[in-house]
């Protein structure tokens, strides 16, 4: 397909579409629309298992640059996906858990001023157990091999050496929600991209057409490596208080220096500096106890400043601190205001049960005090206790 040419308006869209992403798949494709003065259809998708963390504010605020962009995005609550994950989230759990993604989702862009009255929430299970789904799933599972399946979800799904079928299903499912939720283009992790290649080659195979994919970029996690729900060191909650949030940052893994992998950098990158420029001025600011302030408008001069030493991890770590903490502290108050999502937390995520050690009793053997006592009256009972028919029966002969 060549791409159209598009006037300045649509050349604009186009701009704030494609920002900040680490790739666009079939770029083309989101050309065609807006070029036909039509708003492009875009999806996101969360499979809704571990709690939210920081990292979400990646593709929340890309979702945001999208809503700017007056694309029509729907949030996807992958609830059945998340029990397919190797059985990550228990299906008694899950519909309280897609109600918990649905309250941060909404939180984090009311944080960065995003209005959500265009954003539509879809569950899963809503149109995934139809029967015209339930008969794209047998055809594409008629035409995708386990290695091509496996290949596909080996970056998202759990792989073990003895792995369910539901795994393999993980990956049709994905593809198929692009067609049935009628986007045209999906919006991901870099970590979904052979999922995303995928999904250009299967579709055609069933008479779809494929889609453009938006990639955002992965962010390094607080101890070096991937953010992770699963990885407690790596990442802040979205609710964490802020003596929390400030314990985190201090522990972080922040060398000297080292720009890459660097989590606390990833998160003025990704995070705040975007943040910042949706809330109408993009910067961010370092405070120095024996220097004038560093003012951060463009992540290159910050990460220049790094590498050569004249910022310092322990000037950066409390200026992290200081606007993460202030960027949450909206969802934190939406939180204490809303019982029902405090009602939907104890019920998505409860504290897990501790099984209580049963205490075993000791055999203290036959030299602690009383043993003696204690056998020579065991032996008068048992004696007792055999005298007592012969006794009977003299009784009965009387």
């Amino acid at each position: 397909m060549a791409a159209p040419t598009l006037d300045a308006a649509a050349k604009a869209r186009l701009d704030l579409i494609t920002e900040n992403l680490a790739e666009t798949l079939n770029p083309e494709i989101i050309e065609a629309v807006l070029a036909e003065g039509r708003n492009p259809r875009i999806y996101w998708g969360t499979a809704t298992t571990g709690r939210p963390h920081t990292g979400y504010f990646v593709a929340a605020i890309k979702i945001a640059q999208l809503l700017a962009a007056d694309c029509e995005v729907t949030v996807l609550l992958a609830d059945i996906h998340a029990f397919l994950d190797n059985l990550k989230a228990p299906l008694e759990l899950v519909e309280n858990r897609a109600k918990y993604y649905s309250k941060v989702i909404t939180a984090i862009l009311e944080s960065v001023g995003v209005s959500t009255e265009k954003l539509k929430f879809v569950l899963g299970s809503s149109y995934q157990k139809s029967p015209e789904y339930t008969m794209d799933v047998y055809k594409l599972s008629s035409l995708v091999s386990e290695h091509d399946a496996k290949k596909a979800g080996a970056e998202i799904v759990k792989q073990s050496a003895n792995a369910p079928l539901s795994g393999l299903l993980y990956s049709i499912l994905q593809v198929l929600d692009e067609e049935h939720l009628n986007v045209d283009a999906q919006l991901g992790g870099m970590d979904q991209r052979k999922l995303f290649a995928a999904a250009v080659e299967w579709l055609p195979k069933i008479g779809y057409r494929k889609r453009a994919h938006l990639v955002t970029p992965m962010v390094a996690g607080l101890s070096g490596g991937k953010m992770s729900s699963s990885v407690q060191d790596s990442k802040i909650d979205l609710l964490d208080a802020p003596e929390v949030i400030a314990k985190k940052i201090k522990k972080a893994e922040a060398a000297p220096k080292i720009v890459e992998e660097n989590g606390v950098i990833a998160m003025v990158e990704f995070v705040l500096l975007p943040a910042a420029a949706l809330r109408g001025e993009k910067k961010f600011t370092v405070e120095r106890r024996d220097a004038e302030p560093l003012t951060y408008t463009d992540i290159a001069k910050l990460k220049e400043d790094y590498a050569n030493d004249i910022l310092t991890p322990q000037a950066l770590k409390p200026a992290v601190t200081k606007a993460l903490t202030e960027l949450m502290a909206p969802i934190t108050e939406a939180y204490n205001a809303s019982k029902e999502w405090q009602e939907i937390t104890a019920q998505a995520y409860p504290p897990p049960v501790v099984e209580k050690k049963v205490k075993k009793v000791k055999d203290k053997g036959s030299r602690h005090p009383g043993a003696q006592k204690g056998k020579e009256l065991q032996q008068e009972v048992q004696t007792e206790l055999a005298e007592r028919p012969k006794e009977a029966a003299k009784e009965g002969e009387n």
